[in-house]
């Protein structure tokens, strides 16, 4: 089967075309013949070399990629499951050496698979598992009650687009950032109140909300930065594991997505809610397999809007 992976870490340009090995299947997992992979900041990272202890483990090549939609090809003997061969599916992958969603098959466990959106393409369904999944870590983790106000990140992106749909059918009050380019796409996804992204952000959502939110979903990593805008008491959501100490009883939560990779029915749901028109789906754009190299410098290049995704 075809694969893009890297035979050591580096730019962009150490991707390339692989000829691997066909998984096998075993009890509990389901092959996937991978139509469409989302390109996220995550797979750039493990490709630089940020990887975690378990890449480093492995033998080259390493395989990125945590999202990938396509059709059941085969389900292990024995394994609980409602899926049928042929099903359109969508998974999160939790990308170890060789492994990861960059490939024309993958097996994972049955509990990482859920049915894709019936009303959406696969190169749109392959940006919500991981970073739909994100999202909703995130809001779980700052606890909040409908009629709370959060603030979120980041809002134009891929996961802070989805953390403002999902906090809306929450039923809470969202303050979200953005461009000037950005502010009707921000509008559009839900948001109550749109403010200038940059430095100024947390004062600015301080100055709308004098007594600070209730909590904060932080996908543009400003990290101690955002403190300002939070209530006394009240909690950040935060990606790449930054879980520093805060101030006036204001904690820091990492959302750690692989640590609940095995949570179909957190999938299912998102599939609900994509196909109810809750959730937009949003693929930037689709590029051949063979063009990981160029989807990688992009993202890093910024201002992607949704999701770059490989077609194989």
């Amino acid at each position: 089967m075809k694969a893009v992976g890297a035979k050591q870490f580096g730019g962009p340009q150490v991707l390339e075309v692989l000829e691997l090995p066909v998984p096998d299947v075993g009890p509990g997992q389901v092959r996937i013949r991978v139509r469409a992979a989302a390109v996220n900041p995550t797979d750039t990272m493990l490709r630089g070399g940020a990887a975690i202890s378990a890449w480093r483990q492995k033998e080259p090549p390493y395989v990125p990629g945590m999202d990938a939609a396509g059709t059941a090809e085969r389900i292990g003997e024995g394994t609980q499951t409602d899926l049928r061969v042929g099903d359109r599916v969508m998974a999160v992958v939790v990308p170890v050496g060789s492994h990861g969603a960059y490939a024309e098959q993958i097996v994972v466990p049955a509990d990482s698979v859920a049915r894709s959106p019936a009303n959406a393409s696969d190169a749109e369904v392959a940006t919500l598992p991981m970073n739909g999944l994100t999202a909703r870590l995130a809001l779980d983790d700052l606890r909040l009650r409908p009629g709370d106000t959060v603030a979120v990140t980041g809002a134009a992106g891929a996961v802070g687009g989805y953390v403002i749909e999902l906090a809306k059918a929450d039923g809470l009050r969202v303050i979200a950032d953005a461009a000037p380019k950005d502010e009707a796409l921000v509008r559009g996804l839900g948001a109550d109140v749109v403010l200038p992204r940059g430095e100024d952000y947390p004062r600015r959502v301080r100055a709308e909300v004098p007594g600070g939110v209730d909590g904060a979903v932080d996908t543009a990593l400003l990290e101690r930065r955002l403190l300002p805008a939070v209530r006394d008491g009240g909690r950040i959501a935060t990606l790449r594991r930054f879980e520093e100490e805060g101030e006036r009883g204001v904690t820091f939560h990492p959302v750690v997505v692989s640590e609940h990779a095995r949570e179909a029915g957190r999938l299912e749901t998102l599939r609900r809610q994509a196909e109810e028109g809750l959730l937009t789906l949003r693929a930037a754009e689709v590029l051949p397999a063979g063009e990981a190299a160029e989807a990688h410098r992009r993202l890093e290049a910024g201002g992607v809007r949704g999701r770059l995704v490989l077609a194989f």
